[in-house]
């Protein structure tokens, strides 16, 4: 092997981490988020990144040493893992000698050499003394070291690229799912309220500086809309090209009523599809029945077989509840044989509805026999994996820190089929104004409903080194579990315990990626 460091990486976009396939013997990969996660929940903004101005320009004179909150982690070979959670890039492998490398900054000393210089711009290495970061007491865990650092955020607000625009075009739907918040009923949105939402998120886009409208068709069962789907996507799509703002968009749905010729459009216009898939068959059909009490699974699994025979690759978002958390293997199973990108959602209880969270001991053996089988897999598939694995698990990012766990309040519109808008889908109840407001994010912001705090905000998460990957976990969830929004999340345990073998697991992946040994 050779002793040379270097570094093979393309930095990341607006929307992924790149990275470049080299043979060169040393060197050190970022990780890559190959594909967002369609979850049924706000899209969480991150903090901005300073890695793409960082790269290939010489960092300030100085000593340098380990950046305060670096967590690493052995892989096997002699390669390591490395991951700033308040850092520029994502997870790091290096070889034998970069980790060598990193290791002599334990003492402070000058970048002396490239490779010191991009593991600075990685932001494994920190200046001395820091002017942004105050140093605290060491935490040993599991055999590592990892430093807990107070990360001061950027003075200015930080503005998302993208304003996510949730569209109830129905409250009808053909299933009684067990842990459905949705309110039920037999209300369309027209398509004149659905363009008037448009016309309203432009303006609060161009008021707040977004530079993208992120649509998600959603219900009740969306598709039980059609007329109105297809009238809005249209209407959206020359409006926001006349406005100069990129447009996203994605059907959340239930995926029972999907057709050939539903598929064929979705795919032709470049909408994105997210169906509910929660197991396979009795795994699934015991808590997404039809209104006669019926299983679903047989019709979602003949919608996504069509899917995929017709080019367009669904995104599975697989809601983990007490009955189907001890077979979430099977469903990651089938989905990487299938080479589905998909997402494990933790419930979210509603009022008047059964709680299904399941006990945390069975959601961490649950989760972690899933990841098993994502390793048993890694040889065959890391190279073409159909999903990020820093965004695979519920309100969690690998990717960039963020403080907020999702967007409400912040970057994110619900909109009823009247036109009344929220500021989450799981209080639609609680509006806060119209779509025919001057700028409907401002209306929400200035309601007095709960709160989605920062995660600096919540004490018990203050030193927390997994604050900026988690968030803190959904603020409603937490007001209702404990009063109060600036509570931690009650899977807060369930994060501590699984997000390091995430980590090891997303190390595994860049290493078979870039074949390692």
């Amino acid at each position: 092997m050779s002793h040379r460091c270097a570094i093979f990486f393309t930095p990341p976009s607006a929307d992924d981490y790149g990275e470049s396939d080299c043979a060169c013997a040393a060197g050190f990969w970022i990780t890559s988020a190959i594909e967002v996660a369609e979850t049924d929940c706000a899209c969480a903004p991150a903090m901005p990144s300073g890695l793409p101005s960082a790269i290939g320009k010489p960092p300030p004179a100085g000593l340098w040493g380990l950046s305060p909150s670096l967590y690493r982690a052995p892989l096997p070979d002699g390669y390591h893992l490395a991951f700033n959670p308040v850092g520029p890039a994502g997870v790091v492998v290096l070889n034998p000698p970069a980790a060598q490398m990193l290791d002599s900054f334990a003492t402070p000393a000058p970048l002396a050499d490239p490779t010191a210089h991009q593991l600075a711009a990685l932001g494994l290495l920190a200046p001395q003394p820091p002017d942004t970061v105050t140093f605290h007491a060491s935490r040993h865990v599991s055999r590592l070291t990892l430093h807990a650092s107070r990360f001061t955020p950027p003075a200015s607000r930080f503005t998302p690229p993208a304003l996510t625009i949730w569209l109830h075009l129905t409250t009808r739907c053909n299933l009684r799912c067990a842990y459905c918040y949705a309110p039920r009923g037999d209300a369309d949105m027209s398509p004149e309220v659905g363009q008037a939402a448009v016309e309203g998120a432009i303006r609060a886009a161009r008021a707040g500086g977004f530079r993208a409208l992120k649509l998600k068709y959603a219900g009740g069962e969306p598709t039980l809309n059609l007329p109105t789907l297809r009238a809005v996507h249209e209407y959206a799509r020359a409006r926001t090209a006349q406005a100069g703002l990129e447009l996203r968009e994605v059907l959340l749905t239930n995926g029972t009523t999907l057709t050939p010729a539903l598929l064929s459009w979705l795919r032709d216009e470049g909408i994105r599809l997210a169906v509910s898939l929660d197991g396979l068959g009795p795994a699934h059909d015991g808590q997404r029945m039809s209104a006669d009490g019926n299983g679903s699974f047989a019709r979602v699994a003949r919608g996504l077989e069509q899917a995929m025979a017709l080019g367009l690759t669904p995104h599975l978002s697989v809601t983990v509840t007490t009955y189907n958390v001890d077979r979430l293997a099977e469903v990651v199973a089938s989905a990487l044989d299938r080479k589905m990108p998909f997402n494990l959602n933790f419930v979210r209880p509603a009022p008047g509805r059964p709680d299904l969270n399941p006990e945390p001991e069975r959601l961490i053996a649950g989760l972690r026999a899933a990841l098993d089988e994502i390793e048993r897999r890694l040889q065959s598939v890391a190279g073409s994996l159909p999903f990020a694995l820093c965004n695979l698990l519920d309100r969690c990012d690998f990717g960039l820190p963020h403080r907020y766990p999702c967007g409400a309040g912040h970057a994110y519109l619900v909109v009823g089929p009247e036109g009344r808008v929220a500021r989450c889908h799981m209080e639609m109840e609680r509006t806060a104004g119209t779509v025919w407001e001057e700028d409907p994010l401002a209306a929400v912001r200035a309601e007095d409903g709960f709160r989605n705090p920062p995660v600096e905000e919540k004490e018990e998460c203050r030193e927390c080194p997994w604050r900026y990957i988690c968030a803190g976990g959904c603020p409603l969830m937490a007001q209702r579990h404990r009063g109060t929004p600036l509570a931690p999340s009650p899977y807060c345990a369930v994060y501590r315990a699984v997000l390091p073998d995430l980590l090891r697991l997303e190390g595994l992946r860049i290493m078979r990626t870039h074949g390692t040994p």
